[in-house]
């Protein structure tokens, strides 16, 4: 058997950039390559690659569409539909000279949408086909989303219904994929998304200050501002606690509302935007040489950076659980606030009490070593794809 892995074409593989879908497909290839899986990914062409051992078939597209895009605007819409157009032409080549079963895992709604409809039946019938869903929104309740799904996530739909086996992170996706998009609850599995344990550790840093770190686009969804507001109080009584926050800028009107607001209040010493970092060693330096890691998020699955900051034996302080759902042993790692008073209590008995902060952390790395490391995590996509471990 063959194994595709699906790159998004969103950012070349490896990752070089905070691009989660796309470190999600590298991780599991690297785990593959050690157990000497047979796969490929499959990526949008880029001549400037990183370096990798990885096996990595190029999608050629206009070089137009070539250059990185973050802004997700018009042009990011082209370049998704042409790098599918053209990631399925190949793809049916692939299947068509191929005398060995093949299964392939997409990770995006373009690319399964444009190979599904592209595609002949018959041709699909000679292949499997498996579909991650890694979009946030399936995570808030239906009455929220449902308006927007209807408009946006047609092709995520349609892949979800026609795929032969789906994934998701949460029971939250199965319950909406069972009750109101009527699939076959023996068609979906779910599986957690996995850490690089190797690249985000504890490393001893030195540490005169208090820093929290955020790490995530900046928008009103990733709620960076909602840290910088909590955090105030405790930054003007003491200079040594800072917040740090990292990541593209998605909405630039949002970000210019924390700057006008540190700007106001003088936290400018206090209050640094570190820009996008690249995955990685540079990223888990910040985690590592931080106290607690914030991530307030108004509509989230089950972020990568949680995991990332759990590995590198943090602390995890958010809120809106009705957003993030965590399983009973996670809930002394990921400290949930409801007020102004529970936020008051994390801080001063979790995470300025030295003692139990360093506790908390190295359960954090503990759980995270035994359940969400990328082996153990791939492990359970090759199992699922009927291959023998």
């Amino acid at each position: 058997m063959k194994l595709i892995e699906v790159g998004t074409g969103y950012t070349s593989i490896p990752a070089n950039m905070g691009a989660a879908t796309e470190i999600v497909v590298e991780e599991l290839a690297k785990v593959f390559e050690k157990d000497n899986i047979n796969y490929e990914i499959f990526d949008i062409k880029d001549e400037n690659r990183k370096k990798t051992n990885l096996r990595i078939k190029e999608i050629n597209v206009p070089k137009i569409f070539r250059k990185k895009d973050t802004t997700l605007g018009i042009m990011h819409k082209f370049k998704r539909v042409a790098y599918s157009l053209s990631l399925s032409k190949v793809l049916r080549k692939e299947i068509k000279n191929s005398n060995e079963e093949i299964a392939i895992h997409f990770h995006n709604q373009y690319n399964m949408f444009f190979f599904l409809i592209t595609t002949s039946k018959k041709l699909r019938k000679k292949v499997k086909t498996y579909y991650t869903v890694h979009s946030y929104i399936w995570s808030n309740t239906w009455e929220e989303i449902q308006s927007t799904i209807n408009k946006k996530y047609f092709q995520e739909i349609y892949s979800i219904k026609n795929a032969d086996k789906i994934f998701v992170l949460n029971k939250t996706n199965e319950n909406h994929f069972t009750e109101k998009l009527n699939v076959d609850k023996e068609k979906i599995v779910i599986i957690d998304n996995g850490v690089n344990t190797d690249i985000y550790k504890p490393t001893k840093q030195n540490k005169n200050n208090t820093t929290f770190f955020h790490s995530g686009s900046v928008c009103d969804r990733k709620n960076q501002m909602e840290c910088v507001k909590r955090l105030y109080s405790y930054m003007k009584k003491d200079k040594n606690i800072e917040f740090l926050y990292a990541g593209g800028i998605i909405d630039s009107d949002y970000k210019q509302n924390i700057d006008n607001f540190v700007k106001k209040n003088e936290l400018e010493k206090q209050v640094t935007y570190l820009g996008e970092l690249t995955p990685g060693e540079e990223m888990n330096k910040y985690y590592s040489s931080s106290k607690a890691f914030m991530f307030p998020s108004k509509q989230e699955s089950f972020g990568m950076v949680i995991l990332e900051a759990m590995s590198a034996g943090l602390p995890v302080i958010t809120n809106n659980k009705s957003i993030i759902k965590i399983l009973e042993k996670l809930k002394d790692v990921i400290l949930f606030y409801e007020d102004e008073e529970s936020f008051n209590d994390i801080i001063k008995n979790k995470i300025l009490n030295e003692e139990e902060r360093v506790k908390i952390g190295e359960k954090s790395r503990k759980i995270v070593e035994q359940e969400y490391s990328w082996n153990v995590i791939a492990h359970k996509y090759l199992k699922e794809f009927g291959f023998e471990i």
